[in-house]
């Protein structure tokens, strides 16, 4: 039989079969090699990489921080963790019986003993790493409560319940509830472990008549046991401050039934608890399960019994009958606390009339002393900054642009401005511009600033620019105009280049002749991260999965590479312990153009403060159609303007000043990131004068006082008097989004003018007006932070936003107005419809535009509606339009109003059109026109004739809107034998040179490799 399997083994065909199955058992651990390697390279690459960033903006010190934080949590309870696993596992294998005295035996265990004792050194190896992985994946997310227990300390408050300081709950409580939670987890795998193992080794015998459990399993399991109940008498002792934060279906905090059940329960149970403890201990020194089991058997019936059915009984018997009466004094807590947490707790709520006693005289004179009043909507007036301002395709500017004030030679008080930033947008580009050179080494960032007054408009409809053109020039002195940093620039541009090179990198388009224009520059800031060696071009190639970082003749000794250059991102990124506000706003400081940003502390575990999703108060019909970014959903009950933060747009310095210096959250982070944060003393004059109350913050703010202006815990509780936040009647009904909050200059009742964030409540469940609300913007003022509500009367039903926009809406003078609009097919749209006090009564202002579709059109400004006391008025201005409101004009009275040309009170009729009359003569003769109107308006002004001045100074503009119509119509038409561009550009014709083409002094495709050509330049139209 030897032999034949002899002969068997022989065989030469075999080891040739063999060949192949071996060639598979080879390719997997190479596999396995070269998957861990990839891994391992790209953790690598982005930890390296991203501690190039940190290091070159100045903050590796929070990148070094953090990184060892979660390192040092991951090794040490990944540790811990495989420990425990590991160690149980080896005592139970060293704790085994070695000899039974019956003859009981299991063969199925037998061969688990079989198969796993040749490798069970390599199982507990695999243990221990599984749980190291697992603990250390857990504890290292937790580095922000580790943080806050190490260096927090006391808040400088007492809770109102419990009377410890507030500290304990803001810094302490999270920290100690993972520590409980992680011990839990060790226990049961421990004591899993254990069990396997005993299991596996004969320790439990499950089948066996006696001696179930030998000696060593049960002494090792009734330690492990012990300790969880000791745990768990810990965590019930917490959970008696978890019931501070925690939140209720009626308030978050104690409730009548929390006090007088929950807690007494958690109390009783914690004792218990360690009774079983001590129970199980004892089953170590006198062996015996009975005692233990009872234990934990009354244990969970107490639980059950005491924490469950009892506090149900006593909310549905004892509490419900009387609830208002029994939770008063928890929902005078909970107000107290929310108030002090969302700094409502100074609030100046006033009695306002909402109706005037005042003659429309003394209105007019109270709305004349307002600095400004802006018209300008920054959410209509992006198209028109583009088109008009955008000069190259390539150029663009945000759909929603910013309100900021400066001050304007000749005027008092500083005034509202709408800004953009003109960015980079390399969707702009032709087809045949998009390669890698052109999109990551010339077109590297946006040029210049492009502002307008918030309260004007040009004769045609248009923004008055404060400034504009490229370069930029208008309101703003001299400043560096080149924008590397911003929010919509380039994932990556590589800039830089040794002395004496020739600039590729296309710093401003050919435009105009100005004399000194550089077209193409080179950057000389310190932004970026260098990248001039071999090693870390080759970094920068792995992380962006670009080979011609590594390859590119561009790429030289003294490149830089600028990538993570959103400031919003920014901002978390060095600051991950703020929350930052959705909106930030660029400001001309100091030569400089700075992205200006709000960023925010915050905690859920300010005790008896109500908890609100961050994500959803501050929603509103910006974010929904995100245009301004929203915000995490993230449970809050505390929330601190703690820090201002900037970033510089051409280097991408980011700043983080302290603001509120007395925030403890704000003075924790700093001890555990020293030096990061500049003390607020070292904010300049220039910046200063831009910093402005956050809109984020106000949102949750005014959420909160919808609710918590109500002071008495019985009209709390009941509701009535509830406000909310209404729905923006600009946008359609359906879509139940907030109206947004605004910056508006406005003067209350007995005190000065100042810049403002406004918004208005309504009741709940009704439309008309419940209450007006502001906060003083103006950092530089000493009320700054100051809430003011102007209440009305609950008799008085003065309409609401939705109301008044149907009002406006629905005007017979207003749609009178505006019906000539819709017979030549132009859209009408109604701008932000702002509430303004005045005197001793609130009015609704509101811009009307018009746009006509199609490639290069833009909304422009027709009129402003006002609503006061109920009366209507429609005007070019909101001076205009509050006179007509107020009857102050002249008769206002609707009449069916005469085309222009075609004879009207005042203008004699005039001739048809000559025939055959070009666009050009057409245009001509109507600007003449206007012309003549308006100067029969000032003579008419001159002579006292108010009603004739009124007349003409309508007809003069009638005659502008014409002029700008048949102006949009002659460049939305291409010349015959010529082509429109699809990106709005110059038409071009057959044979002509286009702005596409190459010019002198701008880039062009060839050695260099910058751009064959530049972008066609979009058309001002309406200018």
């Amino acid at each position: 039989m030897s032999g034949i399997f002899e002969g068997d083994q022989a065989e030469p065909a075999r080891p040739a079969r063999r060949t192949p199955s071996q060639r598979p058992r080879a390719l997997l651990p190479t596999l396995a090699v070269v998957v861990l390697l990839f891994v391992l390279g790209s953790v690598f690459v982005e930890v390296w990489t991203d501690k190039l960033w940190f290091s070159s903006l100045g903050f590796g010190s929070v990148f070094t921080k953090v990184l060892w934080t979660r390192v040092g949590l991951f090794v040490i309870f990944g540790l811990l963790l495989a420990g425990v696993a590991m160690g149980n596992a080896y005592l139970a294998f060293r704790m085994r019986p070695i000899l039974i005295g019956d003859s009981y035996r299991n063969p199925t265990v037998e061969r688990y003993q079989d198969t796993i004792d040749p490798i069970r050194h390599w199982i507990l190896i695999g243990l221990g790493l599984v749980f190291f992985l697992f603990g250390g994946a857990s504890a290292a997310g937790q580095w922000k409560p580790y943080l806050m227990w190490r260096h927090g300390g006391d808040f400088g408050q007492e809770d109102v319940f419990f009377g410890i300081d507030i500290g304990f709950f803001v810094f302490d409580y999270s920290w100690y509830r993972f520590l409980v939670s992680f011990g839990f987890s060790m226990l049961v795998i421990g004591v899993i472990v254990a069990a396997v193992t005993h299991y596996v080794y004969g320790g439990i015998r499950l089948q066996a008549k006696r001696d179930k459990i030998a000696s060593g399993a049960q002494i090792q399991l009734s330690v492990l046991l012990g300790m969880f109940m000791l745990v768990r008498a810990v965590s019930y002792w917490l959970d008696r401050y978890g019931l501070a934060i925690a939140d209720g279906g009626l308030l978050t905090g104690v409730t009548y039934t929390d006090a007088n059940a929950v807690l007494p329960s958690k109390n009783i149970l914690a004792v218990i608890a360690i009774i079983c403890a001590l129970l199980f201990f004892g089953n170590v020194v006198r062996p015996g399960w009975m005692l233990p089991v009872l234990g934990f058997g009354l244990l969970i019936l107490s639980a059950i019994l005491i924490g469950g059915i009892w506090p149900a009984i006593v909310q549905r018997f004892t509490v419900q009958p009387t609830e208002a009466d029994k939770e008063a004094i928890y929902i005078e807590k909970n107000i107290n606390a929310t108030r002090l947490a969302f700094d409502l707790d100074d609030v100046d709520i006033r009695a306002y009339p909402g109706v005037s006693t005042n003659t429309a005289e003394e209105l007019q004179a109270a709305a004349s002393s307002l600095p400004s009043i802006r018209i300008i909507d920054p959410r209509l007036v992006s198209d028109a900054f583009e088109q008009l301002q955008q000069q190259r395709g390539f150029y663009s500017m945000p759909d929603v642009l910013d309100v900021d004030r400066y001050a304007v030679e000749g005027e008092a008080d500083p005034q509202d401005v709408v800004i953009a930033v003109r960015e980079l947008n390399l969707a702009g580009l032709r087809p045949d511009q998009r390669n890698w050179t052109n999109e990551h080494t010339v077109y590297t960032h946006g040029y210049g600033v492009v502002a307008a007054y918030g309260d004007r408009r040009s004769p045609t409809g248009e923004p008055v620019w404060a400034q504009q053109n490229l370069p930029s020039v208008g309101l703003f002195d001299d400043f560096e105009q080149r924008i590397y940093f911003g929010e919509s620039e380039p994932a990556y541009s590589i800039v830089g280049a040794p002395e004496g090179a020739a600039p590729v990198e296309l710093n401003i388009p050919e435009t105009s002749t100005a004399e000194g224009l550089v077209l193409n520059t080179t950057y000389d800031g310190e932004g970026g991260v260098p990248i001039g060696s071999t090693f870390r071009q080759l970094l920068f190639a792995g992380k962006f999965w670009d080979s011609s970082i590594l390859l590119s003749g561009r790429v030289n000794s003294e490149s830089r590479v600028i990538y993570d250059r959103e400031p919003r991102e920014m901002v978390e990124k060095v600051a991950p312990w703020l929350t930052v506000d959705g909106d930030p706003y660029p400001a001309v400081v100091d030569g400089r153009v700075l992205w200006i940003m709000d960023g925010y502390t915050s905690t859920a575990s300010y005790p008896m403060s109500d908890l609100v999703d961050l994500s959803e108060v501050t929603s509103d019909s910006l974010t929904a159609e995100a245009a301004v970014a929203g915000q995490q959903s993230d449970d809050i009950n505390y929330i601190r303007n703690s820090v201002k933060a900037t970033v510089d747009a051409y280097d991408g310095t980011v700043t983080l000043y302290a603001w509120d210096e007395e925030d403890p959250l704000l003075q924790a982070w700093m001890r555990a990131f020293p030096g990061v944060v500049t003390p607020q003393a070292e904010i300049s004059e220039g910046l200063l004068a831009h910093l402005r109350y956050p809109e984020d913050l106000f949102k949750v703010q005014r959420e909160l006082l919808s609710r918590y202006h109500v002071t008495e815990p019985q009209k709390f509780y009941g509701g009535s008097e509830n406000w909310k936040v209404p729905e923006d009647p600009t946008e359609p009904t359906s879509s139940n989004v907030a109206q947004p909050p605004f910056y508006l200059t406005v003067q209350l009742p007995d005190g000065a003018a100042e810049f403002s964030l406004t918004s208005v409540y309504v009741p709940q469940g009704r439309e008309n007006l419940a209450s007006f609300m502001s906060v003083n913007a103006d950092a530089t003022s000493e009320e700054y932070g100051q809430f003011s509500v102007l209440e009305l009367p609950s008799d008085t039903a003065l309409s609401g936003p939705r109301q008044a926009a149907n009002v406006l809406s629905n005007d017979a003078q207003v749609t009178q107005k505006l019906l000539r609009f819709s017979r030549q097919d132009v859209d009408v749209e109604r701008g932000n419809l702002l509430t303004l006090p005045i005197g001793d009564e609130l009015l609704y202002a509101q811009p009307v535009y018009t746009t006509r579709g199609g490639t290069g059109s833009y909304k422009i400004l027709q009129y402003v509606v006002v609503s006061i006391s109920g009366d209507v008025g429609i005007g070019r201005s909101f001076e205009e339009a509050l006179a007509s409101a107020l009857m102050l004009g002249g008769d206002t009275t609707p009449t069916e109003e005469p085309p222009p040309g075609t004879g009207g009170p005042g203008e004699p009729p005039t001739e048809p059109p000559p025939a055959n009359e070009s666009d050009e003569e057409e245009l001509t003769r109507i600007l003449a026109k206007a012309d003549a109107a308006f100067e029969e308006a000032q003579q008419a002004l001159e002579d006292g004739d108010l009603q004739l001045y009124q007349e003409a100074n309508e007809r003069g503009w009638e005659w502008i809107d014409e002029a700008v119509i048949l102006r949009e119509e002659m460049l939305s038409q291409p010349p015959d034998g010529e082509t429109a561009p699809p990106d709005g550009g110059e038409p071009t014709g057959d044979g002509e040179p286009t702005d596409g083409e190459p010019t002198d002094g701008e880039p062009t495709d060839g050695a260099d490799g910058s751009p064959d050509s530049t972008p066609t330049e979009s058309s001002p139209t309406g200018s």
